[in-house]
C-alpha cells in the first residue's frame, strides 16, 4: 500500500528482476488431519493459524505473496528493497516456529489437533511485478528460485527450518547452523547444499524453542509395515519393520532393507486390533545407519489420534 501511494505507476502490468529471499511454509500432515474434521473445524483451525502467522510476517516486513490452502509464500526484498533481507527472513521463520505454540494452545482450547510447520528459505534473483490482465492482476514472484524454495521446504519436518546455501551466505555468520546435507531435488541436474538453522544472533537473538523428544527404549518391539512415498505417489511394495525406540515426535525404525534419508514413508501397525491396524500414519527418514539390521531415524509427519494414543501408552511403560 505504501509503495502504491508513493508510486501509483507501480500498479501497472510488468516486472523487474530483483534479488529477494523467498520463504515457503507448509503444515505437516494437514491434509490427513483435515479429512478427519468437519469443514467448520478446518476453517477455524486455519484462521487461528494464519491470524498469528500473518502478524509475525508483518513484524519482519515480509510480503505475503500467496496463501494456498495451508501454505504461505512470502518474499523479503520486494516490492521495497530490504537491508539484510536474508536475516529478516530467518528471524521471521524462527519467530513463526516458536509462535506455533500459541496456535496449538488455542487449538487445544477448541478441541482441535495440534499443528506442526516446516519452513524453507532461498535467496535468488527472480522476476517480481504485476502479472495478469487489465481486468485482474496480482503482484507475484516468478522464477526458478521459487521452485527451489519449494523443493527445500519439501525436505523439512515439523518445527524445522531449512535454508539454501545462498541464504546462509547472504545472512553471514549470525546464523546457528545445526546441520547440513546435500540433496538432489526432483528435476535438478546437480545436488544442492541445504542447512538446518536453529538460531540467529546480531540484533535478533532468537533460537528455536525445542521440546525434549529423546528416544527411549520400549519394553517390547512394535511390528509394522511400510511403503515408500515418492512425491504424492506410493510404492507398491509393502515392507516389514519394527519400532524398538520411540519418542513423542519420532521413532527408530529397523528394517531388512536400506532406506535413503529424506524419503517419506506410509506406515501401519501390525499385531494390533483391526481398527488400529487400519490407521495410516506418515513419517520422514531423517537419518539412516547400520547395526543389527538397517536402522532409520524417522520423524512423524502425521499421526491419527488413535495411533498417537497407542504410542503414548507405550512410552509410559518404556525402559528409558
Amino acid at each position: 500500500m505504501k509503495t502504491l501511494i508513493e508510486d501509483p505507476s507501480a500498479v501497472e502490468l510488468g516486472g523487474e528482476r530483483r534479488k529477494v529471499t523467498i520463504m515457503m511454509t507448509d503444515l505437516r500432515g494437514f491434509t490427513a488431519q483435515s479429512e478427519r474434521l468437519e469443514p467448520e473445524q478446518v476453517v477455524r483451525m486455519l484462521n487461528t493459524y494464519f491470524e498469528i502467522m500473518v502478524d509475525v510476517v508483518m513484524k519482519y516486513n515480509g510480503t505475503i505473496n500467496e496463501i494456498v490452502g495451508d501454505a504461505l509464500l512470502v518474499i523479503f526484498g520486494a516490492p521495497r528493497e530490504m537491508h539484510h533481507r536474508a536475516r529478516h527472513a530467518v528471524a521471521c521463520a524462527i519467530d513463526m516456529q516458536n509462535a506455533i505454540r500459541q496456535v496449538n494452545a488455542q487449538n487445544r482450547k477448541m478441541g482441535l489437533p495440534e499443528l506442526e510447520m516446516g519452513i524453507g528459505l532461498n535467496d535468488d534473483e527472480v522476476i517480481v511485478g504485476n502479472i495478469g490482465s487489465s481486468k485482474r492482476s496480482k503482484y507475484a514472484v516468478v522464477g526458478n528460485g521459487v521452485n527451489v524454495t519449494s523443493r527445500i521446504e519439501s525436505y523439512t519436518v515439523g518445527g524445522q527450518i531449512l535454508v539454501s546455501e545462498t541464504v546462509q551466505k547472504e545472512a553471514g555468520d549470525v546464523l546457528r547452523i545445526d546441520s547440513q546435507m546435500d540433496v538432489v531435488p526432483k528435476g535438478a541436474e546437480a545436488p544442492i547444499r541445504i542447512y538446518e538453522v536453529g538460531g540467529i544472533a546480531a540484533d535478533y537473538n532468537l533460537m528455536l524453542e525445542e521440546e525434549d523428544s529423546d528416544l527411549v527404549t520400549l519394553s517390547r518391539t512394535l511390528p509394522l509395515e511400510y511403503k515408500l512415498l515418492e512425491g504424492k505417489h506410493e510404492g507398491r511394495a509393502v515392507l516389514d519393520g519394527f519400532f524398538r525406540r520411540l519418542s513423542k515426535k519420532g521413532a527408530e525404525l529397523t528394517t531388512d532393507a536400506p532406506i535413503e534419508a529424506m524419503i517419506n514413508l506410509k506406515l501401519r501397525l501390525k499385531g494390533v486390533d483391526e481398527a488400529l491396524a487400519s490407521k495410516d500414519f506418515y513419517g520422514k527418514v531423517i537419518e539412516s545407519y547400520q547395526g543389527q539390521g538397517y536402522r532409520h531415524l524417522v520423524r512423524f509427519t502425521s499421526l491419527p489420534p488413535e495411533v498417537g494414543a497407542f504410542f503414548q501408552a507405550h512410552l509410559q511403560y518404556a525402559d528409558g
